[in-house]
This record gives C-alpha cells, structure tokens and sequence, in this order.
C-alpha cells in the first residue's frame, strides 16, 4: 500500500491549466509544459491517496485492467521506473490514454463512494511523461522473426495497438492509412491544445524502430483491393473506426456552411501544424452554431474559439446534467454528470434541451440562421419555444453511425451486425477467415481505451491463429464490459 493514511490527510489535487487569456491565442496543449510536468510537484501525493482496496474496482471500470494501485504505490515510493513497468503491461499508449481518456477508472475508484476519487489520469499521464523524459521508453524489437505476415488497415488507437503486439510477437506488420500521415483521429481529429501531435510522432518513431512498417496515402478498398490484401498477407486486422458521421436531415441541410465536425477539425490541424488548406473551413468573425455536446463539439468549440468566432453556440438534445451522481447511476458505473472541458472554460454558451427546427439560408445560398425549438423528456417540442439564432458556420458534431461501408468491407464480404458494424466473434474473428476485428469498426463508437484495449485483445488472437498459440495478452473478449457504462 502507499501512504496508509494518504486519502485521510490528502484531498485531491489536479494540475493548474494555462490562464485562458493565453492559451487561446496559441494550439499548445492548455498545460504548461505538458501535464505531465506541470504536475510532478504534486503526484506523489496524490499516488499516495490509493488505498489498495482489497477489490479494486479501478481496474473493472478500465477496459484494459490496468493495475492502477500497484503503479500508484511505486510512485509514492519514488520507482518510477518500475511505475512505467506496470503501466506498460497493460497499456501500449498511456501517453494517449492519461490525455483523451474520460477516465473511467476514476469513477469506479472506492474512495470515490463518499469522497473525491484518486487522480488515477493524472499519475498515469506523469508516469509515462517522465518515462519519455528521462529516455527510459525504448524499441522493444522482437528476438525472432515468425516469416508471418499481417496487415493492419487504420492507423488509430485499435490498428497502433493491435500493430505494436504483433511486431513484438515476431510477425511483420504493415499499417496502411488512408490519410497523408499515420495515426488515424489521433493526428487530424483530436487538436493540439488537448494532445500535441509530438506525443504521438515519438511513439511511432519507437514502433518503426520495432520493426512495424507504416504506408500512409494508401485507400484500402481503393488502391489497394481486399482480395489483393488477403493473398498479400497471412491475416488482415481491420481497424478503420467508425467514420460514418451522423447526419441531420432538417430542412435547408443542403445550405452552404453547414459541415461536419470532421470536416471542420482536421482543416484547422492541418494548418495548425504548419500546413495549408486550400480553402480552408473558418470560423473566423461568424456565429458559430455547434450540433452535439460530447467531446467533438468540445474540440470544435475550442478550435473556433482560437479562429476568432464572433459567438459560439453549443445544442444539445438531452437536459443538463446534474452536477451529483444521479441515483439511477450509482457506483461504480459512469455517471452523467455536467462537467466543464478546457474548452468550456474559454467561452461559447451551452444550450440542453433543443432541437433544431430548420437551417435558414440567405440570398447567396448560405445558412443564416438556425430555428430552434425546446424539447420535453420524450424529445417533443415544446409549443411556445421556438426561436431564431445566427448562425454563419454550422458544425455538425452528433458522433458517428458505424464503418463506411463501400469499398474494404464490401470487397472482402465480411458480415456486418444488426447495427452495421463488422460482426466479429469471441477471438475478433471475422466470418472470414484469416480476417479479424478491432476497436470501432466493430464495436461502434467507443472511448480510445476500448480500442486499445480491442486492438491488443485481437493481436493475441491473431498470434495465435498463426502460430497456434499466444503469450499476448487479451484484456477483454469483444462482447465483454466493465461495471461502468
């Protein structure tokens, strides 16, 4: 156990973010000089608030078990290296994981029953922060070569992941992205003040060293065909996310400036990490309307923030959350509660409980406005609640339906589910064989660590259909979850 008596003397403790004034007028991340430094002062301390439950419920609410008290111990203790040793067992990528996970694990912390829960993010994003700082992550090669070949098609969280167990299993992996450069979401969805890009550049840099070979500006499906892939390669993991955006059909959708957040977000990357967009979606001195109140229409918020939007509007469909955990979500499940992102903290206004009307357009043929109407418990408008808001730039952030369909998946004729995801059994095999299934594409959307988790549990299975065993570890089976939600 860490410090006995840590969460009695102890209250929890997060680092401090960059003053807003500042952090605006820049896309570095909102910590100074990276959470993980800015909160070394503090951590141990806040290691030492674990209590070593006799059940840690911490690891049920991880996707990827993480063993959450034993690296919390040997932080208190000061062994960092042995820290990043448990951290690693688990988790290919905490970097990315301590940055963009909602923290599940948290929520299922015991000490969270009746008191603030252990700060498990932050230790974890401090541990791997100071593991790369002091050259302690190193390529892990394999000793031996299996003469098996893989194909992981996407380069996010699930493929990455799935990428790095096979190369160290001895296999040769090559990772095809569409995109111009590899990491799927991570590089064009995600913007930097929330995960710069240098986190995941040395990350790659590591696997290459491994042995995984990367091909980027290759469209699987397109370039590439699926039965050109499955007479290439040994097995095939695909792992291309769930791209297929939500759409909303309201009258004078087809205006012009009305976009997807995917479209909007990885254009203002692009030019954020010094490249140029040829007509470039901007938010710059327009009323910026954002449809959708998770994580997406977070980024977009920050993101228009930094553009310079005149007013910034965010709708939401469902009621404000409370601020307690609602009785119907007790511990240890993850409860829908209100919080507030960085981006939050910058500006824009919330908007619950509406739902838009109809887009209006002006003259040119552009959206000029968004009629909005106040909506019940069951979604139905509210007689007397209509109104009128501005609207230059609207942003569609609703999440995503599922895989697009044409192209890989139609041509190697996998089975899709009942929600058109790619259906996949207890090993995240596909119907067919030699094919396999991680992360979103197979799953629907979900949290980056539900794809890591997935990509790693699927690399066990493909090792060990092409050797006929496995010592890779498989945190969860495809149909498996945590107490939390």
């Amino acid at each position: 156990m860490a410090d006995p008596k840590g969460f009695l003397k102890n209250g929890r403790e997060v680092a401090s973010r960059r003053d807003v004034a500042e952090r605006v007028q820049d896309w570095d991340e909102v910590y100074p000089d990276g959470i993980g430094r800015a909160l070394l002062p503090i951590i141990n301390t806040q290691a030492g608030r674990c209590m070593d439950c006799g059940i840690p419920f911490c690891h049920q609410g991880c996707p990827l078990g993480n063993i959450i008290p034993e690296w919390n111990d040997l932080v208190w203790r000061d062994d960092w290296d042995g820290a990043m040793d448990r951290l690693h067992a688990t988790n290919n990528f905490p970097e990315f994981t301590g940055r963009l996970c909602p923290a599940p694990c948290e929520t299922a912390c015991v000490l969270g029953i009746n008191q603030d829960p252990v700060t498990i993010k932050n230790v974890e994003v401090s541990i791997i922060d100071r593991a790369w700082g002091s050259g302690y992550v190193r390529p892990q090669p394999p000793e031996w070569l299996s003469g098996k070949t893989v194909a992981v098609i996407g380069s996010g969280p699930a493929g990455l992941a799935a990428a790095q167990q096979l190369t160290r299993a001895g296999h040769t992996v090559a990772v095809y992205e569409r995109a111009d450069k590899i990491g799927g979401l991570m590089r064009y969805g995600i913007p930097e003040f929330k995960m710069e890009k240098k986190h995941l550049d040395r990350r790659l840099d590591q696997m290459r060293r491994e042995g995984t070979v990367f091909r980027a500006g290759v469209d699987v499906g397109g370039d590439l065909s699926g039965p050109q892939l499955l007479a290439r390669y040994d097995a095939v993991v695909l792992a291309m996310g769930a791209t297929q955006a939500r759409d909303l059909p309201a009258t004078g959708r087809e205006l012009g400036g009305i976009h997807q957040a995917m479209e909007f977000l990885p254009q203002a990357n692009r030019v954020a990490l010094g490249e140029e967009v040829e007509g470039q979606i901007l938010a710059t001195d327009k009323d910026v309307v954002i449809i959708g109140g998770g994580d997406t229409g977070a980024d977009c918020l920050g993101t228009s923030i930094r553009q310079g939007a005149r007013s910034i509007t965010q709708l939401e469909i469902m009621p404000q959350p409370g601020g307690e955990r609602p009785t119907g979500q007790p511990w240890p499940t993850y409860p829908m509660t209100f919080r507030v992102s960085s981006a939050h903290e910058e500006g824009g206004d919330r908007v619950y409980a509406v739902s838009t009307q109809e887009f209006v357009g002006d003259a040119d043929g552009n959206v000029a406005s968004l009629r909005l109407v106040e909506v019940d418990a069951k979604f139905q408008p509210v007689e007397g609640t209509e109104r009128e808001i501005p609207a230059q730039l609207v942003l569609l952030a609703m999440g995503f339906v599922g895989p697009e369909q044409p192209g890989i998946i139609e041509q190697l004729g996998v089975e899709l589910d009942e929600r058109g995801n790619v259906r996949r059994d207890e090993s995240y095999a596909a119907s067919v064989p030699g094919v396999y299934v991680a992360g979103d594409v197979g799953r629907g959307q979900s949290l980056i660590v539900w794809a890591i988790a997935e990509g790693r549990s699927a690399a066990a299975s493909v090792d060990a259909y092409l050797t006929g065993s496995t010592t890779l570890p498989a945190p969860i089976k495809p149909h498996e979850r945590p107490l939390v939600v």
